[in-house]
C-alpha cells in the first residue's frame, strides 16, 4: 500500500513523535511505501485566504467558488497542490495529533480546510447528477485512520465518561471529513492518559500500534451509512422506518447501538 502519513504534534521527542516513528517503520518493514507530511516541521500554512486561489483581492472571496475555479485550472498554491498529490498517491491515510480542546490542532484542521477544496474532496457528481459524498467522491477506495493521544483516562471517554465517547468526539473527522469525502473510515488507535504513560509502557503501546497497522489494508471500517445508499430520503434526513424513533449520531452507524456501546469506535 502506499501510506501517507499527517503528523500535527509540535514536539519530535514527545510520545507521539516516537509512535509515529514506529509506525513508520513498521510501514517499511511490510512493504508498504510512505509518505510523510508533518506539518509542525513543515511550518505549514494553517489559514486559508485568496493566495490559495490566486484570487483578485478587488473582488469579494468565495471560497467555494474560488477554490473550486482554482482547482478545475490548476491554479492553487503549490503547497496546496502538493498536499493533493500526496492524497491522490496514497491508498491509505494515517492522521495523528494529540486531542486538544476536544479536537484536533489549528494546524491540523487548517491542513484539512487548505487542502480539501471543492472539486478535490467535495462538490463533486456522478453521471446522474447526485452530489457523490458520504461514501462516495473522488477520494472513494481510500482507508483513513486516526492515530490519537489523549490526556484522558480511558473510561472516561467511553459511553458514560465525563468527557463523552471518543466516538462522538471523533465524528466531525471520521463521517464529516473522511466519509464525507468517499473514504473508508477505520476505528481510531487511541493512546489514553498519554500524559502519564511511564517509560516502561511503551513497548506496549509501539506493539499495539504495530499491531493495528499490520491489518491496515484488511481490517474492517466503520459501518456509516451511505448518503445514496437508500437509507435517507430526498432531503438527506434518515427514512423513518430506518430506527424509528431514534435519534443522535448513533443513527448514523448500520451497527446496533448495543455494539457501539461495547466500543466499538475505540482501541
Amino acid at each position: 500500500m502506499n501510506v501517507l502519513w499527517i503528523f500535527a504534534h509540535p514536539e519530535q521527542r514527545s510520545l507521539s513523535g516516537a509512535l509515529r516513528d514506529e509506525g513508520l517503520r513498521a510501514l517499511r518493514e511490510a512493504g508498504h511505501d510512505h509518505r510523510l507530511s508533518d506539518l509542525y516541521a513543515m511550518r505549514w500554512n494553517p489559514v486559508v485566504d485568496g493566495a490559495d486561489f490566486r484570487h483578485d483581492a478587488s473582488e469579494r472571496l468565495i471560497v467555494g467558488a474560488a477554490s473550486r475555479r482554482a482547482y478545475d485550472a490548476g491554479t492553487l498554491s503549490e503547497d496546496i497542490r502538493a498536499e493533493q498529490e500526496k492524497i491522490a498517491w496514497a491508498d491509505a491515510l494515517i492522521v495523528q495529533f494529540p486531542l486538544w480542546w476536544y479536537g484536533m490542532p489549528a494546524i491540523l484542521k487548517g491542513w484539512f480546510d487548505r487542502v480539501f477544496v471543492k472539486g478535490f474532496a467535495y462538490g463533486v457528481t456522478g453521471p446522474d447528477g447526485r452530489t457523490l459524498r458520504y461514501g462516495d467522491g473522488k477520494l472513494a477506495g481510500k482507508r483513513a485512520m486516526v492515530v490519537l493521544t489523549a490526556g484522558a483516562p480511558e473510561d472516561t471517554m467511553g459511553p458514560r465518561g465525563v468527557n463523552g465517547d471518543i466516538g462522538d468526539l471523533l465524528f466531525p473527522l471520521h463521517h464529516g471529513i473522511f466519509w464525507y469525502s468517499g473514504m473508508s473510515v477505520l476505528p481510531p488507535h487511541v493512546v489514553y492518559g498519554a500524559d502519564r504513560v511511564p517509560e516502561e509502557a511503551y513497548d506496549a503501546h509501539a506493539a499495539a500500534l504495530r499491531k493495528r497497522l499490520a491489518a491496515l489494508p484488511t481490517e474492517e471500517p466503520v459501518p456509516f451509512r451511505r448518503q445514496n445508499g437508500g437509507d435517507y430520503d430526498e432531503r438527506l434526513v434518515l427514512r423513518p422506518d430506518v430506527l424509528p424513533g431514534r435519534t443522535g449520531l448513533s443513527v448514523h452507524y448500520a451497527w446496533p447501538q448495543t455494539q457501539r456501546a461495547q466500543g466499538a469506535l475505540s482501541d
